[in-house]
């Protein structure tokens, strides 16, 4: 894998073309201010809605916010005049937690999400999407047929793909899918040929490669660490006009979403693609990458971490993952999942991906010796326990002095357990948009009542937590309005309410993806709301989040998204 990636940044390096910045004029005059007016302009600022008449840019920062009159006093000669036509304006969003390398896939690959984000709703439709998906031109890419979001808890047939589905495709090529979780991957024959997985293939620690039923011969199914490190592999452009392809596609798709900062949330080999970009100052929002704990040796110690940007990059910290995703009942329990996954005992629980505490113990030193901000990925509350058992001695030995450590997703987390990380200072980013995707799945997995408490950022925040809220895309797609709905609503794909006392106010839910996000990665006074001083990453809505009914949030779009100050997207009418 690492191969690789070493040739995909090689290639790279030949492309020879540089983005250059752009000017803003008006005739033959450089404009020197921008004055933003006659819409909806939500500051974030506090701890209720405020609304200005007039915002005020002046090269990449905001330098007024107010009234009119006063705006229009405070102008240059050489002004251009924003009338946003009854509009709404307010700060790029961040979200709290996405894998922004992988866009490209979505935005690229076979788009096997169900309804509504895409029509794959069962077996049959999804083959015939890849047999449509199956071109020359898509072959020439990276030399596999790959799609992305497929979901077995929403299909018709309410089972895993395996490799005889993708057979009836093609078995001369190599087919990918990952599942929408993130943490399976099924292939093909070819596939399985080509990653050199056979019946004596062993499992990898804290993976499973499925196998026939009665046999040791694979069925095309890859369990979390069976299948992540060949993700990349398998969808990975591979020539230079690809490269540019995959990423312009990927950072499109965010921009498209009002992203003006991205975070990639475990970058492995694929941190050495993002530095070719932005040496190539081709990125045009902010992305701060994570680096996933068996990668810090070899990237942690270069100068893309720290606190400042390079040419719209750094490296933010480090990633942990101790263990899978809930939907996909690899998420680590205390209790026996009540449906358990095809060929397991019935007291599986999924498990860990890190089983030895003390091994986790010193990964988490690591990061604590070196003061970098740690992201934990666990979703099931066995996972939970052993961060909180883990964090607690190291916490007490050298302190946690504004470290902001991060719990990512924590879907299955006990009240309790709240309590833990309010001690031990932890940021809850929780994923509120599991109750539509999989509200009713979870119900099935956990029970009624337990379903009813899967990402409570209602009682995250009356305990006191800081919290963020996240699309963590390709999940799904990075749509944070509809994020925003899913924290507001807490409505399944049924019609179910779930968790009713969870929910959150517009307003929270918009914190989530903007100030509060901003205060997660270190950037809350720079990001976040509309102040003077601040940068201008600014977003455009068609319509205002506070005043339309709460079902109607999950349909706006955004117009336009600016970042420091430049256009970078613009909606096409």
């Amino acid at each position: 894998m690492n191969r690789t990636i070493n040739a995909l940044v090689l290639v790279l390096a030949l492309i020879a073309c540089t983005k250059q910045p752009e000017t803003k004029t008006e005739g033959d005059q450089e404009i020197s201010q921008t004055l933003y007016f006659g819409g909806h302009i939500l500051t974030m600022a506090g701890d209720t809605p405020e609304f200005v008449e007039a915002l005020l840019v002046e090269g990449e920062v905001i330098t007024f916010t107010g009234s009119m009159k006063e705006a229009l006093a405070l102008t240059s000669k050489n002004y251009a005049e924003i009338d946003l036509g009854g509009k709404t304006l307010m700060p790029g969003f961040i979200d709290g937690h996405a894998h922004f390398s992988n866009f490209a896939s979505q935005a690229i690959g076979a788009r096997l999400l169900p309804p509504p984000d895409a029509g794959a709703k069962s077996i049959p439709v999804i083959i015939d999407i890849l047999k449509e998906w199956n071109t020359p031109e898509n072959l020439a890419l990276n030399g596999w047929i790959f799609g992305t979001g497929f979901d077995d808890s929403v299909i018709e047939e309410k089972r895993f793909l395996t490799k005889h589905d993708l057979d009836q495709v093609t078995t001369e090529y190599p087919i990918m899918v990952t599942h929408i979780s993130g943490h399976f991957a099924v292939v093909n024959s070819k596939g399985l040929e080509e990653l050199g997985i056979s019946a004596d293939t062993p499992n990898p620690e804290g993976g499973i490669i499925r196998r026939e039923q009665g046999s040791s011969e694979p069925n095309g199914v890859l369990e979390e660490l069976a299948a992540i490190p060949y993700m990349i592999q398998s969808l990975s452009p591979t020539s230079p006009e690809a490269i540019l392809h995959f990423f312009e596609a990927g950072q499109e798709m965010a921009l498209s979403y009002g992203y003006t900062t991205a975070q990639e949330g475990r970058a492995m080999s694929n941190h050495e693609f993002l530095t070719a970009m932005a040496e190539q100052d081709r990125l045009k929002i902010d992305v701060v990458s994570y680096i996933d704990y068996l990668f810090v040796d070899q990237y942690m110690d270069s100068k893309w971490y720290g606190n400042g940007y390079v040419n719209n990059y750094k490296i933010g910290g480090m990633k942990v993952t101790l263990d899978g995703s809930p939907q996909g009942r690899t998420a680590w329990r205390t209790k026996p999942y009540l449906v358990p996954p095809f060929g397991a005992a019935e007291d599986y629980a999924g498990y860990p991906a890190i089983p030895n505490d003390e091994d986790l113990l010193n990964i988490y030193e690591k990061g604590f010796k070196n003061n970098w901000q740690i992201l934990t990925h666990a979703n099931g509350d066995a996972a939970m326990d052993q961060m909180i058992r883990t964090l607690k001695p190291l916490t007490e030995k050298y302190g946690n002095n504004d470290r902001r450590l991060v719990l990512i997703h924590g879907q299955y987390v006990r009240e309790a357990q709240l309590d833990s990380f309010k001690e031990l200072d932890v940021i809850a980013s929780l994923f509120p948009l599991h109750t539509f995707y999989w509200g009713d799945w979870h119900t099935e997995l956990i029970g009624k009542d337990l379903g009813q408490q899967i990402s409570p950022v209602r009682t995250a925040l009356n305990k006191g937590l800081k919290i963020t809220i996240h699309s963590d895309a390709p999940v799904a797609l990075p749509n944070l309005m509809r994020v925003v709905w899913t924290a507001v609503s807490r409505t399944s794909r049924s019609g179910k309410i779930i968790g009713e006392g969870e929910r959150l106010t517009p307003y929270e839910a918009l914190q989530a993806i903007t100030i509060w996000s901003a205060y997660q990665h270190f950037e809350e006074n720079n990001k976040g709301s509309l102040e003077v001083g601040k940068l201008a990453d600014l977003v455009i809505l068609d319509n205002n989040p506070m005043t339309v009914s709460v079902d109607e949030i999950k349909d706006i779009q955004v117009m336009q998204t600016i970042k420091s100050g430049q256009l970078v997207y613009t909606r096409a009418e």
